[in-house]
């Protein structure tokens, strides 16, 4: 689908240069002499480069359409991850870098990931927003700490550290957000 080249949003994919790359950022430029552009920087999906390229309305750009699908997580060997469609039950690996360094720690047995894939090969995985962590490790609280909203250091059950509130201790289940590793609430099962 062509779009203008002012229409790009993040997480937008598009074809440039025979090649499919993800708008990270956007931003619109309006110099003090010239036309307007949309000053986007594209990261390539396959191998991660990364490019600045400037957009003006008046060029058309590729928009992608991905196919998004459902599948199970089912183990790791190595850096292949392997996934299960839900209906036809196949089975597919894919790479540790498409899920990304940062992520593999909240892959959790039987997780559901949503990925993103075109021409029928993967090209990206996305975790839940939010998983639900058991605290192994926590600080103790240092007296009169309470009266403020301080927290302090806790280290989960997948060995990520996370700030969480004074009250939270070893053993409790808590909710964390996948994309900033932030606590969000004690988990309510």
């Amino acid at each position: 689908m062509k779009i203008d080249g002012n229409e790009i949003r993040p997480g937008n994919v598009i074809e440039h240069q025979n090649r499919l790359w993800r708008a990270v950022k956007t931003q619109h430029v309006k110099p003090g002499k010239g036309g307007a552009f949309l000053q986007v920087e594209l990261k390539e999906i396959r191998d991660g480069t990364k490019l600045n390229e400037r957009f003006r309305s008046s060029e058309t750009v590729e928009r992608v359409r991905l196919d998004q699908k459902e599948y199970q997580f089912l183990f790791a060997d190595g850096d292949e991850y392997t996934f299960m469609d839900q209906e036809s039950y196949e089975q597919i690996s894919v790479n540790g870098n498409m899920i990304g360094e940062d992520q593999i720690p909240f892959l959790q047995d039987g997780m559901m990931v949503e990925i993103e894939s075109y021409e029928d090969r993967p090209i990206g995985v996305s975790l839940p927003e939010r998983v639900t962590l058991v605290v192994t490790e926590a600080d103790a609280v240092v007296k009169g700490q309470t009266a403020s909203s301080s927290y302090k250091p806790a280290v989960m059950d997948n060995g990520v550290r996370v700030l969480v509130p004074p009250h939270i201790e070893a053993g409790t289940r808590i909710v964390v957000t996948t994309a900033d590793v932030t606590y969000v609430e004690r988990a309510k099962d």
